[in-house]
């Protein structure tokens, strides 16, 4: 049989000189990268003296890739580890209340001792394998569930590459595609029945339920007509995320007073979606952050939100108010927010 290498072909005569400076222009100037894979890939054939295996490869790329990691870092701890623990033969490492790894309870085997118990896991492994053959992994057959590379672009696409639950984005968290009617009690291949979940609500939710998120994604895109922060005009937008956007208070009660509003149309601040309170959390940030750079005088903020009519609220569209403060802007600063009771505002 051929080695790997026999199989690459030189079809031009170059120098190793030539052949270095080839790909150090390519890995420099003239590779676009959209994802790690080039560059892993590169590696792994330099490393492996020219040429490597498909096996190789996909072993690279699994080594970057962290989200993957952190989904059986997940499954040790919710599975084989609580498994483990139970039956006394590992205890949890612990750093505050996170679990950080795993130990064996029994203590002192020696060097000799521990190999020959690997090799008795060995083969154990090695039995349980020859013996079950492919249905190992039969949780990844198109029969039990597993979804297609082509099915899970469709509905990350869909789903905009974000957790259709807690909105965590793929970057934040490893992301499954999963059916939403479970293949156990009769769920379709149809795209229709899939949905995008990060690790953790996916893991959570397991096929005990059938319930749709893809309306929480879906949500985000409701609008009321006649409402002034629906119908906010572009030319007033001083910034926006995903999910809020910013602009200059109409009635300002100081200089630059910003307003961080949700996209969605939601009247009461207690019904805004996670995702949602973190957009306008590090809009927020920004906000104050071009404020004290815009305005250097400005020493301090008032964040408020008028959360019902008793309480205030004059649009039914949630706001957050960024009032910045300056020395100097009233008498008496002291009891800030209090003063929306103005006879309980200094105590």
């Amino acid at each position: 049989m051929l080695d790997l290498r026999d199989l690459v072909s030189h079809s031009h005569a170059m120098t190793d000189k030539d052949d270095a400076t080839i790909l150090e222009d390519f890995i420099l100037n003239r590779m676009r990268m959209s994802h790690i894979y080039q560059p892993v890939m590169l590696k792994a054939l330099l490393e492996g003296g020219g040429a490597a295996s498909l096996e190789d490869i996909a072993k690279a790329l699994l080594s970057y890739d962290l989200p993957q990691i952190e989904y059986y870092g997940l499954r040790t701890k919710r599975m084989v580890g609580n498994v483990l623990t139970k039956n006394g033969i590992v205890e949890p490492i612990k750093s505050g209340s996170a679990i950080v790894g795993y130990r064996l309870v029994v203590d002192g085997l020696s060097g000799p001792q521990r190999a020959d118990l690997s090799a008795l896991c060995g083969k154990r492994l090695d039995d349980f394998i020859q013996r079950r053959g492919s249905t190992v992994w039969g949780h990844r057959s198109p029969s039990a569930g597993y979804v297609s590379g082509s099915a899970r672009y469709e509905v990350l696409k869909r789903a905009k590459h974000r957790c259709e639950l807690c909105g965590a984005h793929e970057t934040q968290a490893a992301l499954h595609v999963d059916h939403i009617v479970p293949r156990s009690k009769g769920g379709s291949d149809d795209l229709s029945n899939f949905q995008a979940l990060c690790v953790s609500c996916n893991t959570s939710k397991r096929d005990r339920d059938a319930t749709d998120f893809r309306q929480v994604v879906a949500s985000y895109q409701e609008r009321q007509a006649g409402c002034i922060f629906c119908d906010v005009g572009a030319r007033r937008v001083i910034a926006d995320n995903e999910l809020c956007f910013a602009i200059r208070d109409g009635f300002p009660v100081t200089p630059l007073h910003t307003l961080v509003i949700p996209k969605r149309h939601v009247a009461d601040y207690f019904d805004l979606y996670r995702p949602e309170r973190n957009a306008i959390e590090d809009m927020l940030h920004i906000q104050r952050a071009s404020i004290l750079e815009e305005d250097p005088v400005v020493t301090g903020f008032n964040i408020g939100i008028n959360a019902g009519r008793s309480a205030g609220q004059t649009v039914s569209h949630v706001h957050v108010h960024l009032i910045p403060r300056r020395e100097g802007d009233v008498e008496e600063p002291r009891g800030g927010v209090r003063g929306v009771i103005p006879g309980k505002q200094r105590y």
